[in-house]
């Protein structure tokens, strides 16, 4: 006992206490974080719902932790504990899709989720460790530092290793405070701004203890956020040309269940049945089917059945985009959108998007995970990959850009084809299949994914999925149709089709996101520069 309540035992409790303190603050906060993309709970807010407010409040945590480390490697782990807990806490669904209809063993899913959030993790626990090195002390140049730091580690989640920058903060402000900024900025331009307030107001609160100047700074940033998230989007236009007008369309939501969707007895043939009666019947000027409605290749299916779906829109004032996979299992096939209208000589003129931005895994296999891939039974797993900036399909006036899946996570390709404004298009089209990850607040994610594209290059967006959500997107990042998710049905409505180019669609088109690189070094550089000389 004696040894037990010793001056030294007793003068180590606090810190190892500390410790463990920190260590529960942070993966609390990172799960926040991760709720403020889509709130995944059914009370308090809104299911789905983002919470701006919600991510700023994280993020405040995390720096208020590292800000007063002393050692990099501390300020490591408590960066890269929030970061896994943030991304294991936003993409946990993928054990549905490994595990359920995959058919990988339970525990060694859970171990590839978290080996997977923990890698990607890396790269906010270098970014913390550089904070405690290179922040100068300044509470305004700290957290600009941060801020750059933290924006490096996300474009280092959108381009290394193919990307997977699901659940960045940036998604969070798409109804948020910097809502009309994202068609100048982008996602991770809000993402650096939100890390940017963040920081300053962490600094700022442990600054108001002593000082009423600080009080005041913490204030005056509520009250500019509260303000700014009150303001309309007036998405701002650098070329302008006529709208396009408005189009009807049918948009077809199948649910087939995925456990179901590559049976010949039962998916297939319901998927076969009832697609083909929606395409036949549809009286809209657009018909959308979504990711792998038909999931088949085209020599695969019944006699007659393609030939059909051609000569019923070869002619008349009709055309439709089906999702389905082309090619071949000697050649390779890919996951693909079919384009058919009528043309003049009374054939059906077909157009083909092929799928670029594949999903590791699940749509390619990367070097030396054959193995792995192997333990899973995931159909059509292997396919080809489709150039960036596709052209359009042009249709009454309209110039419909496809997209499959989460390829709208990667705004930055999406904006090579804005580069001649005379061929950008005036509607996106994202056709998916969410049906792998269950109904779960990955379908609430993804939505709010496309809102911010729409914001971003002021297009509207139309989505066609299997299970939801199937929505119409005005250019302003508003959901104005929508189908129950989970059912089957057609969502008939209206597309406003837009034309101009915002200045992200300018910038990006032009050179990716290098000057968000830029922004990132250059300021990461001089803080290295100035503590040298300090």
């Amino acid at each position: 006992m004696s040894a037990v309540l010793s001056a030294p035992a007793l003068r180590t409790l606090p810190r190892q206490w500390l410790a463990w303190h920190q260590i529960a603050i942070v993966l609390i906060a990172g799960g926040a974080h991760a709720a403020s993309i889509a709130w995944p709970f059914p009370f308090v807010f809104a299911q789905g719902q983002p919470l701006w407010w919600l991510q700023l409040l994280a993020l405040l945590v995390l720096v208020g932790q590292i800000d007063g480390c002393r050692s990099g490697k501390r300020a490591a782990w408590l960066g890269g504990l929030f970061a896994t807990a943030m991304l294991c806490a936003t993409f946990w669904w993928l054990f549905i899709s490994m595990h359920t209809y995959g058919g990988l063993a339970a525990p060694l899913t859970v171990l590839a989720i978290v080996v997977l959030a923990a890698f990607l993790a890396l790269y906010y626990a270098a970014a913390a460790a550089l904070f405690v090195r290179l922040a100068p002390a300044g509470r305004a140049p700290r957290a600009l530092v941060f801020a750059a730091l933290w924006l490096l580690a996300e474009l280092a989640r959108v381009k290394l290793f193919t990307g997977f920058p699901w659940g960045e903060g940036g998604y969070a402000h798409v109804d948020g405070w910097a809502r009309p900024l994202a068609a100048w900025v982008g996602v991770h331009g809000l993402s650096f701004l939100a890390a940017l307030v963040a920081a300053w107001l962490a600094m700022s609160l442990r600054a108001s203890f002593n000082s009423a100047r600080g009080w005041l700074g913490v204030m005056g940033a509520a009250v500019f956020s509260a303000a700014m998230a009150l303001l309309p989007v007036a998405a701002p236009v650098l070329s302008a040309a006529p709208a396009p007008g408005a189009m009807s369309v049918t948009l077809l939501q199948g649910n087939i269940p995925q456990d179901e969707k590559f049976q010949s007895g039962t998916g297939v043939a319901t998927a076969l049945r009832w697609y083909g009666e929606q395409l036949r019947d549809a009286t809209t000027a657009l018909v959308v089917a979504p990711e792998t409605a038909i999931p088949l290749l085209p020599q695969q299916l019944p006699e007659g059945y393609w030939q059909a779906l051609q000569s019923r829109f070869a002619t008349g004032q009709q055309a439709a985009l089906i999702g389905l996979p082309l090619g071949s299992f000697e050649a390779g096939y890919s996951n693909a959108v079919m384009g058919l209208k009528p043309d003049a000589s009374g054939q059906a003129a077909s157009y083909r998007y092929d799928k670029h931005h594949l999903v590791p895994f699940g749509e390619f296999i990367p070097t030396g995970f054959r193995w792995f891939t192997e333990l899973m039974n995931i159909p059509l797993g292997d396919f080809n990959r489709g150039a960036v900036g596709q052209p359009s399909f042009d249709w009454k006036g309209q110039r419909l850009a496809p997209n499959i899946c989460y390829e709208d996570l990667f705004g930055e390709e999406l904006g090579a084809r804005f580069a001649d404004p005379a061929q950008a298009p005036t509607v996106f089209v994202n056709l998916s299949n969410i049906g792998w990850f269950g109904n779960t607040v990955a379908i609430d994610q993804h939505l709010h994914i496309s809102r911010m594209r729409a914001l971003e290059f002021s297009r509207p967006m139309i989505r066609a999925t299997n299970t939801g959500a199937t929505v119409i997107i005005d250019h302003q990042g508003r959901v104005t149709h929508a189908l129950p998710r989970h059912t089957r049905g057609a969502l008939v409505g209206e597309v406003q089709g837009q034309s101009g180019i915002t200045p992200f669609a300018w910038w990006s088109a032009r050179f990716g996101l290098w000057p968000l690189w830029a922004l990132g070094l250059v300021i990461t550089g001089l803080a290295l520069v100035f503590r040298r000389a300090r």
